[in-house]
């Protein structure tokens, strides 16, 4: 919003995020105009700061598994990527999230970062995808250091060398993809073993990066069909539309019921 002073200049206030609740799970508005800022000062508070891509079955998630839940409470930036989390926190509060395709919003991020030559560490992924994934971003990102990379499907006996290793590259933001065991649930299992800095886990972020897997269209992500590609690739997601209806009747619960 502008704001005009006595000397009739316009002086622009700084655009907020703000967080609401919907159905007890977190979710931020991070407006596109706030995300270079609310980036840097994250990145300069020098603690941990897990960033939440949450999808429809996320939210669901989080309100029936506890330790998913803690994760996605404490996490700060809890991002949108379901056309339905959008209409149901307009139904509920009457605020309008802003919805961000998981990986146009990882680009936005690390253009960000590149912008002060900030450090990425990446893990997950096959070794194929991830050194192709990293030849991308690189590519892409020359000013962004890439300080350190694994592959997701590590042994046990690894993982404390990993740790170490990520530890001692101190990113400024941990990638983190398919293949690691536990997923979302290993960044917060993994609090107290890791640095500072921010961390981000997508499932297909290494598989597009590497062109192994396309994204969906900006038309069909905009409409909220993304689903129905996902449902090609793995028939037995149909099934999540009876979650999709339970949780239309939650939103009308809450509506009635929950202040």
């Amino acid at each position: 919003m502008d704001a005009e002073t006595d000397a009739g200049i316009i002086r622009r206030e700084p655009v907020t995020v703000e967080r609401i609740s919907l159905l007890k799970v977190p979710l931020d508005i991070l407006p596109p105009e706030a995300m270079e800022a609310k980036i840097h000062a994250l990145a300069k508070t020098g603690k941990a700061q897990n960033i939440v891509l949450l999808s429809l079955w996320d939210l669901l998630r989080a309100r029936r598994n506890g330790e998913y839940r803690s994760y996605v409470q404490s996490a700060a930036l809890v991002i949108p990527v379901s056309k339905s989390l959008i209409g149901g926190a307009k139904f509920i509060t009457g605020k309008t999230p802003v919805r961000y395709m998981p990986f146009d919003f990882v680009i936005r991020l690390l253009d960000i970062l590149e912008m002060r030559e900030y450090t990425s560490y990446l893990l997950g992924g096959k070794k194929s995808i991830l050194q192709k994934a990293e030849k991308n971003i690189r590519q892409t990102f020359p000013k962004l250091r890439i300080v350190g990379r694994y592959i997701g499907r590590f042994e046990r006996q690894n993982e404390a060398t990993i740790l170490e290793a990520i530890r001692k590259a101190s990113p400024t933001l941990l990638l983190v993809g398919k293949g690691v065991r536990g997923r979302e649930k290993w960044l917060a299992r993994r609090n107290a073993q890791l640095n500072q800095g921010l961390r981000l886990w997508c499932s297909d972020l290494f598989d597009v990066f590497a062109e192994r897997r396309k994204r969906p269209s900006p038309g069909v992500f905009k409409r909220g069909w993304e689903w129905i590609g996902f449902c090609f690739r793995s028939p037995l997601r149909i099934f999540r539309i009876f979650p999709f209806f339970y949780y239309k009747l939650l939103l009308l619960f809450y509506r009635i019921f929950v202040k």
